[in-house]
């Protein structure tokens, strides 16, 4: 199954600028469903990790007011040629969803 996040990541002077675009619907939980009145669940992404060759860089925790399909982007230092850039997520109802890019 293909992942649901779009990576680019450009290397420059040992600097790597890497762009994500996560699909996800980042439910509130406080919109009511139109047809029946009922509140639609909470369903958002809790976590995001950030890995260079394997080791954690950065990691963000997220609650329910970030917006549909988040654009998330972000610099990894003392980057080369052939390094992963490995992005993953972990959302409050326990769905996860990861990308690896190898620098060019």
């Amino acid at each position: 199954m293909a992942s649901g996040i779009r990576i680019r990541a450009k290397l420059k002077d040992g600097v790597a600028e890497v762009k994500c675009l996560m699909k996800h619907d980042m439910e509130t939980g406080t919109r009511k469903d139109t047809k029946t009145g009922e509140l639609i669940p909470a369903h958002h992404i809790t976590d995001v990790t950030c890995e260079h060759n394997g080791k954690v860089v950065m990691t963000a925790h997220w609650g329910p007011a970030v917006s549909k399909n988040p654009y998330f982007a972000f610099q990894v230092k003392d980057a080369k040629p052939g390094d992963t850039i490995k992005v993953s997520w972990v959302d409050n109802k326990g769905a996860t969803d990861s990308v690896e890019e190898t620098l060019k």
